[in-house]
């Protein structure tokens, strides 16, 4: 059986700070100054920077759904090199392309 994953945790346990967190996402995307598809790049590169594979796998198909090119997700994973080396890179790059491709 595969673990839970923290949002299922959450919305089984506390559903109101789920709904909250969700509120503040929704603000950030709505009221942050950046349109949806530069907020998908930026959160991929943000995620593949701690090499958080599975937010970057399902926010490059947002990306893409967005208007993103292979190359913007894949460059938005690349640019963590200049920070953080390969640590997030080696484990997001292939997530995120194979993501992007399978959207």
């Amino acid at each position: 059986m595969a673990e839970k994953h923290f949002f299922e945790i959450m919305s089984e346990e506390v559903p109101s700070a789920r709904k909250a967190f969700m509120d503040l996402v929704g603000t950030l995307q709505k009221d942050g100054g950046l349109d949806e598809k530069t907020f998908q790049l930026v959160y991929i590169a943000l995620k593949a920077s701690v090499g958080e594979d599975g937010a970057v796998a399902a926010h490059s198909a947002m990306a893409k759904k967005a208007g993103a090119t292979r190359e913007e997700v894949r460059g938005a994973v690349l640019i963590t090199l200049m920070s953080n080396g390969v640590t997030g890179v080696s484990s997001s790059l292939g997530a995120a392309l194979n993501s992007y491709d399978n959207a």
